[in-house]
């Protein structure tokens, strides 16, 4: 039970904190996703994302800061497998899956529910 409370108070934690940078500042929404995503990158380059992860579940993996460790961790393993060149491979290769998704989920959405423009 306690890993869904954790998992809850943590991706609220982190969405509320995104949702506080769009309300305070003159951010763009596209730019707090980006810093979120270099965030997670930089908590899994430091090796801090495991144990968060551990804590948190869901509430660590599921907001871009997942994205962020995801794409790491692919960086990681391809400058392993391939040294420098790995820098520019590991990143596409770690997230391919997951913008895949996205696109072919989108565009599902966008034929089953036939969205119009505002006026």
């Amino acid at each position: 039970m306690m890993d869904y409370i954790n998992a809850f108070w943590v991706g609220g934690l982190i969405c509320a904190l995104a949702q506080i940078l769009m309300e305070k500042t003159k951010m763009m929404p596209g730019r707090i996703m980006v810093t979120l995503v270099v965030l997670g990158s930089i908590i899994s380059f430091l090796g801090w994302y495991e144990p968060f992860a551990d804590f948190a579940g869901a509430g660590a993996s599921v907001p871009l800061l997942g994205f962020g460790n995801i794409l790491m961790k692919g960086v990681k393993e391809a400058v392993d497998e391939s040294g420098v060149i790995g820098l520019f491979q590991g990143g596409f290769k770690a997230g391919a899956v997951g913008s895949s998704a996205a696109l072919i989920f989108g565009l599902l959405a966008g034929l089953i529910f036939k969205p119009k423009m505002k006026k």
